[in-house]
């Protein structure tokens, strides 16, 4: 039987660390990578061509969610299975909309941990306990156009971009929320971030596209 390989992608020294020895002392479990960035997690995928990818969400360089749509995009047959601190709702569902297959919160036992790899190299979706609740909840109401549209953005971002795109300048935008222009301009900042858009132009072209900035 063919050993599962594994990149591990994670900004805290001690997880790589503690990551690696768990797998590695696993039969059916390789390690094939372990980098600390999301660019890294990237470029060690389309090298390595593992089976799973193991990614924490916030890295530096390039951010879990990016650098999961990116492997998604490049290298398909990879299955992404996210391990982070973070779950709240805009952290689980962005990281499913750019293509992961399963959501770990940091804390389960390493038996989850293993367990959810396996899944997820053989084609299966897997979530934490709390996490699946919460999957559940939204296939049950799924939330409005704008939050499945952009479910990486806060609700203040989302805010900012709809107003962004029915063609408020900055000033404006912080006059109809009633925050700083500095603090609007720091949202319109992330906002090109998240969406990986170059300018006001091509955010307010998908805004529009996805139904934002109309009466």
């Amino acid at each position: 039987m063919t050993n599962i390989r594994v990149v591990i992608a994670d900004d805290h020294p001690i997880v790589r660390a503690g990551l690696t020895a768990l797998l590695s002392s696993l039969p059916d479990i390789e390690v094939a990578g372990v980098v600390s960035t999301g660019r890294e997690a990237v470029r060690e995928v389309v090298t390595t061509k593992p089976d799973v990818a193991l990614l924490d969400l916030k890295m530096p360089d390039l951010d879990g969610i990016a650098a999961t749509r990116e492997i998604a995009r490049v290298a398909p047959d990879v299955g992404v299975l996210v391990l982070t601190m973070y779950d709240d709702d805009d952290s689980v569902f962005a990281a499913m909309r750019a293509g992961a297959r399963g959501y770990l919160v940091k804390g389960v036992e390493q038996e989850e941990i293993a367990r959810a790899i396996r899944s997820v190299a053989a084609g299966e979706a897997i979530f934490g306990p709390g996490v699946a609740q919460r999957v559940l909840g939204f296939l049950a109401a799924p939330p409005s156009r704008t939050e499945v549209a952009f479910p990486e953005l806060s609700e203040r971002e989302h805010s900012v971009l709809d107003l962004l795109a029915a063609g408020l300048n900055n000033a404006a935008i912080a006059g109809r929320i009633g925050i700083a222009p500095k603090t609007v301009a720091n949202n319109v900042s992330a906002i090109f971030a998240k969406l990986q858009v170059a300018d006001r132009a091509q955010a307010i072209v998908r805004a529009r596209d996805a139904g934002l900035g109309r009466p």
